[in-house]
């Protein structure tokens, strides 16, 4: 059964930091693209960013560039988001995202519909 597990979440103030994990289990991703999504309440999911299977390439929203930092780790099957500079408007269930194509990146990166696993959230509070 594949698995995708966020961790890391939690309340922070405006202008600190959080870095969250997503771990997989039960395949490898090595050779996909992963992403990071967030839902705010009464919002549609939106992007975050994305990796490549090798991190030769990411990509990041207009509203998180300069601030989110992903990266990832393939030995541990696990990918992260550095988040620095937290705003409100950054509060938001984080998921994370994977494919099961390998060694594409293309550009609809953005696209929830391209990504077949998903883990269940975790929550992000940026408080004023």
């Amino acid at each position: 059964q594949v698995q995708l597990v966020e961790s890391g979440g939690g309340s922070v103030q405006a202008g600190g930091s959080l870095r969250l994990s997503c771990a997989a289990s039960g395949r490898s991703f090595s050779k996909s693209t992963m992403a990071w999504f967030r839902q705010a309440p009464g919002k549609e999911r939106e992007f975050v960013g994305a990796i490549s299977w090798t991190s030769s390439y990411t990509n990041y929203a207009d509203s998180v560039k300069g601030r989110f930092t992903i990266s990832r780790d393939n030995a541990k099957n696990t990918m992260y988001v550095q988040m620095n500079s937290l705003k409100p408007e950054d509060t938001a269930v984080y998921y994370c995202a994977a494919e099961s194509r390998l060694y594409y990146f293309g550009s609809d990166y953005n696209k929830a519909t391209r990504y077949d696993y998903w883990g269940q959230g975790t929550q992000v509070t940026v408080s004023a």
